[in-house]
């Protein structure tokens, strides 16, 4: 609450609101003025309205054009942080924005990756393994198929098979994560227009798995009858017009440890480009850093560092596009955290620190929320994890 007392001694809001009074004929223009007022001395831009829930809607907020969300897998405050150290800094901290998620499940107070992603995807949160679908098994449009379905052009790029629970929670409808076969069958009607990731073998080829019966299709065959290119250099998306997809991996890709190069932030620019192409209404790219969970997993320190560092250099990319395009707003977050990561001192010098875990599965602490670009305020703060939907697509205005 602003001390009127405090805005008196301007001299300005003193003298004009006691001319008011004298001239007011009701006391709902008074408080009308009043309101006004209070939101100049705040620094309201003076186009803003009050809506009719409190809230200050700016009339003059410029909406992005395009959205790139970046999702590090297993992604907590600590994993940033022993980046940092390793690194001495990261692109994530040329981002002024920053909130925080809460991540539990509709009905776990720990989410996996399918339920966290499908919460950015469909707006709900849902239970561990959903697919796309909300917490009773209904598939609900993503957030991918409403803005593809509109005209945008559409990306999904991961250091997994895109098979996998984050990306396949952008595209596909399932009950279980554990059913790649059917959620590569999926991509055959999504509206998607360019892939790179992993899990060629969920596409042809496809062997007996328990969890995912055998059949004959080929998918990719089917998706080139849906006019997809499939291409095995990122150069050849240069020249590649139309949908494309670029398989990694027979399955998932190898970590940056056991010899992966930086694919991730060398796909970043190209497929923007791509993107751009294809559609002048703009673009929508979920990018996943899908690997420092897995380090999380085995409690390997060097193996989450390693990961987080390239997922970072791949937001450099996307930065370093939206600071000159004016036109984008990325998200960077993470569906959970992996491994109750921690730094400690080593050896009780407080010079020297090391990893250390408290569990090899995921936890309930919150995570971290970055935001770059038109839109971008409305990540401040603390929020449930499905909020990120709601507020990309208020941030486009939709």
């Amino acid at each position: 609450m602003l001390n009127l007392g405090t805005l008196a001694q301007t001299g300005v809001f003193f003298k004009i609101h006691i001319q008011y009074i004298q001239t007011m004929k009701s006391f709902a223009r008074l408080s009308t003025l009043t309101v006004l007022f209070i939101i100049s001395a705040c620094g309201t831009n003076v186009n803003s309205v009050a809506r009719t829930d409190g809230a200050i809607a700016d009339q003059t907020q410029k909406h992005p054009k395009n959205v790139i969300l970046m999702i590090g897998d297993g992604m907590g405050v600590t994993q940033v942080s022993s980046g940092i150290y390793r690194n001495k800094s990261l692109n994530v901290e040329r981002i002024n924005n920053v909130g925080f998620s809460k991540t539990s499940s509709s009905a776990e107070l720990i989410t996996d990756s399918a339920a966290g992603a499908t919460a950015f995807s469909i707006g709900e949160k849902t239970y561990n393994g959903a697919i796309g679908v909300d917490k009773d098994g209904k598939p609900k449009e993503t957030l991918l198929e409403l803005l593809g379905s509109d005209g945008y052009s559409t990306g999904l790029i991961a250091t997994c098979a895109i098979t996998h629970a984050t990306p396949a929670s952008f595209f596909a409808h399932e009950l279980k994560r554990s059913m790649q076969n059917e959620i590569a069958a999926d991509m055959v009607n999504a509206p998607v227009n360019l892939f790179i990731g992993g899990g060629k073998k969920y596409f042809e080829n496809r062997v007996d798995s328990k969890k995912s019966p055998f059949d004959d299709r080929n998918i990719i065959k089917e998706l080139e009858g849906k006019g997809f290119s499939f291409i095995n250099t990122l150069d050849a998306l240069e020249t590649t017009s139309g949908k494309v997809g670029y398989f990694l991996a027979d399955g998932h890709p190898e970590s940056i440890l056991k010899g992966r190069d930086d694919i991730l932030p060398r796909s970043i620019a190209p497929s923007i480009r791509h993107l751009q192409k294809e559609s002048d209404k703009g673009f929508f790219l979920v990018v996943e850093g899908s690997q420092i969970d897995w380090g999380g997993h085995e409690n390997d320190s060097e193996y989450i560092i390693t990961e987080m560092i390239d997922f970072d250099k791949a937001i450099g990319k996307a930065l370093d596009f939206a600071e000159k395009d004016g036109n984008t707003l990325i998200v960077i977050t993470a569906d959970h955290e992996t491994g109750g990561y921690s730094l400690r001192s080593k050896d009780n010098d407080y010079n020297q620190i090391e990893g250390a875990f408290t569990t090899g599965g995921h936890t309930g602490a919150m995570v971290p929320v970055f935001a770059y670009g038109p839109g971008s305020e409305a990540f401040r703060g603390i929020y449930n994890n499905n909020e990120i939907y709601t507020k990309i697509r208020q941030a486009l205005g939709r």
